[in-house]
């Protein structure tokens, strides 16, 4: 089976979650709206007038299902995939990890548009500042310090242990995000989260990851997506 990813075609934002464990499991996968018509056939099945349209990208067709929200599709790949126990309550405790990252990023959003997304950055700007202060103060000490006890109490190479999850492959996500948009604060704070920082290293030189990363498929980070670089952010 080929799975369709629909996400917006320009930036990474929350499907790069998905892709990362498409290309770690090496699954055969079309990223849809990148290629002709396909933004257009996105928001198509987002405005479909029968059965359950998904509200918004990322969301993924596998044969007849079309499946909505990151943790949900990564709930799905992972068992499917090799990237999550087998038992259900490995699971649940997998899809639970992932949400908290979900909350997290939304937190990365909301520095640089802490008053809303309709509103553009430039009106914004005070607000933001603000927010991304109490972000680093204590918002990504209470997240991170969380996943760098995780690994250091599990003594493995990675979250839950010797086997990689698309946990890992997220948390990668978060650290590369984080060091793109905030390079002087997260110089900073990696002092802190030495597990943190190798698992990122590990899952950086794994076969899959490492070509996906030289590869064209990799969006690279900007200023539309969720982790921005804006110089007056960074301290």
């Amino acid at each position: 089976m080929r799975y369709q990813l629909y996400y917006w075609p320009h930036i990474q934002g929350r499907g790069e979650y998905v892709r990362l464990a498409l290309e770690e499991a090496g699954a055969a996968y079309t990223d849809v709206a990148r290629s002709g018509d396909g933004t257009s056939a996105m928001m198509k099945m987002m405005e479909a007038a029968k059965g359950m349209p998904p509200f918004a990208p990322p969301f993924l067709k596998a044969g007849n299902l079309v499946i909505g929200h990151t943790a949900n599709i990564l709930l799905y790949l992972g068992s499917r995939h090799g990237l999550a126990p087998k038992a259900e309550a490995g699971k649940l405790l997998l899809h639970q990890l992932q949400l908290t990252i979900t909350d997290f990023v939304l937190e990365v959003h909301d520095t640089h548009h802490p008053l809303g997304p309709s509103l553009y950055y430039e009106d914004q700007k005070a607000a933001a500042r603000k927010r991304t202060e109490e972000f680093w103060k204590s918002r990504v000490p209470k997240y991170l310090d969380y996943f760098e006890d995780l690994l250091a109490a599990n003594g493995g190479a990675y979250v839950t242990g010797r086997r990689l999850t698309y946990v890992d492959l997220s948390l990668f996500q978060i650290v590369e995000g984080l060091r793109y948009a905030f390079p002087k604060r997260m110089k900073a704070f990696e002092k802190g989260i030495p597990g943190l920082v190798d698992l990122h290293d590990r899952v950086a030189a794994r076969p899959n990851i490492k070509a996906y990363l030289a590869s064209e498929r990799r969006i690279a980070f900007n200023e539309e997506g969720i982790f921005r670089r804006y110089k007056a952010l960074d301290g």
